[in-house]
C-alpha cells in the first residue's frame, strides 16, 4: 500500500473516478441496448426514441471524459446507421 499522504490521496481520488466511471459506462450500455432491441422488432418510432436518448447519455459521458470524443461519435454513428436502416 502507499505510504506517501499524496499517495494516498491518489488511491482515494482514483476509487471515486473508477466507481463514477462504471456507473456511467453501465448507463450507456443499458442505453445502446434498448436501441439495438428496438430495431430488432423493427418499431421504428421506438428506436428513434431509444437512439435520442441514447445519443444524449452518450455524449454526456464523452463530455465528463468517460469516453473519447472519438469513441463517442462512433458509436452514435453506428446507432444511427442501424435505426435509419429501418426507414
Amino acid at each position: 500500500m502507499a505510504t506517501h499522504k499524496s499517495a494516498e490521496k491518489r488511491i482515494r481520488q482514483t476509487e471515486k473516478r473508477r466507481i463514477r466511471n462504471r456507473s456511467i459506462k453501465t448507463h450507456v450500455k443499458t442505453r445502446i441496448k434498448a436501441v439495438l432491441q428496438a430495431v430488432e422488432e423493427k418499431d421504428r418510432e421506438k428506436s428513434q426514441d431509444a437512439l435520442v436518448s441514447a445519443r444524449s447519455v452518450i455524449a454526456k459521458a464523452s463530455s465528463k471524459g468517460v469516453f473519447h470524443k472519438n469513441n463517442a461519435a462512433r458509436k452514435i454513428s453506428r446507432l444511427t446507421r442501424k435505426v435509419n436502416a429501418l426507414s
